[in-house]
């Protein structure tokens, strides 16, 4: 994952949420269907792709999948 496009198509093909750039910075509680479900599968899923763990006190503080990116984005 390189970046933020790699992502969103992580969360795609993954989790097969149609998301897009212009959904990235929405709120969780604006997108269809999105529960917290997701949210476990999406911190596994980077922690395979990345090799790291994924902290989930900053996942679960996160408000949209750009703040998501942000944390697993910065080494």
């Amino acid at each position: 994952m390189n970046s933020i496009e790699d992502f969103i198509t992580l969360v795609r093909d993954e989790l097969g949420i149609p998301v897009t750039s212009e959904d990235i910075g929405r709120p969780f509680d604006e997108m269809p269907s999105w529960d917290s479900v997701y949210m476990l599968q999406l911190m596994s899923i980077l922690e395979r792709e990345t090799g790291r763990p994924v902290s989930l006190p900053g996942v679960m503080r996160a408000s949209s999948l750009k703040s998501i990116y942000a944390l697993v984005a910065t080494p």
